[in-house]
């Protein structure tokens, strides 16, 4: 067994948060991973050695009581990767106060609690590094006609990498991923994918291992804090 400290993954059930998860298990580095609602990928990350806690961010108590679930897991963190997202848009079923809320909750609330709770647990990695990663959007530094409360968060979130940044160094960095262009869901349709493609400069998906490149980097890094990443296939210059 590893004795390596654990890394928190939030929303792991899949895509990204699935992605980082297998990686870093396949390494042999431990993950502890949360999710919504139980699926079929989340027996394999159990059988590679995953703890996986259940904890859906849009209930109070539940959110209240993950820090201490994590604490019952390990003494002390390599990183957090908050990874976990809801995606509402405007206009829909949905009333916007509670689409507002939801967003808010989930890409700010969530991360502002879980950083201020288990930043012991973050400490106790000096003098070895430790680190904070918000998986952002690049629509955090643009806004969205479609998706106007979603911005906002992601935006709400890129201010939290700059204040916790301020707040936790030297002992812990806290950066920021803001992508565009991941890769595509599977119903994602032909017209669809090809006017997305368009976009960009690079006129491509990004893949899930440039990603990972970006996240080995703020791990690896000692010198690297309080950024916002940019992984938009140049869309910038577009």
């Amino acid at each position: 067994m590893s004795s390596a400290a654990p890394i928190l993954i939030t929303g792991v059930g899949k895509r990204a948060g699935l992605h980082l998860a297998q990686t870093f298990l396949g390494r042999g580095q431990p993950v502890i991973g949360t999710f919504r609602s139980d699926r079929p990928a989340l027996a394999g990350l159990r059988e590679a050695g995953a703890t996986l806690l259940r904890c859906d961010f849009s209930n109070d108590q539940e959110l209240q009581e993950l820090p201490a679930l994590i604490g019952a897991e390990t003494t002390r963190l390599r990183a957090i990767i908050h990874n976990a997202s809801d995606w509402v848009a405007e206009g829909g079923e949905v009333a916007p106060a509670t689409v507002f809320q939801r967003m808010m909750r989930v890409h700010a609330e969530a991360p502002y609690l879980l950083n201020l709770a288990l930043t012991p647990l973050l400490e106790a990695q000096a003098p070895a590094a430790a680190d904070i990663i918000h998986l952002g959007d690049y629509v955090s530094a643009r806004g969205s006609r479609k998706h106007i409360a979603y911005a906002a968060s992601k935006a709400a979130q890129d201010n939290l990498t700059l204040s916790f940044a301020a707040r936790l160094a030297p002992a812990v960095k806290v950066n920021s991923i803001a992508p565009a262009l991941i890769a595509f869901n599977e119903h994602d349709g032909e017209a669809y994918r090809a006017k997305a493609l368009t976009k960009s400069l690079l006129q491509r998906e990004g893949g899930w291992e440039e990603l990972q490149h970006q996240v080995d980097y703020l791990l690896n890094s000692r010198y690297v804090t309080g950024r916002i990443i940019a992984m938009d296939g140049g869309r910038h210059l577009v």
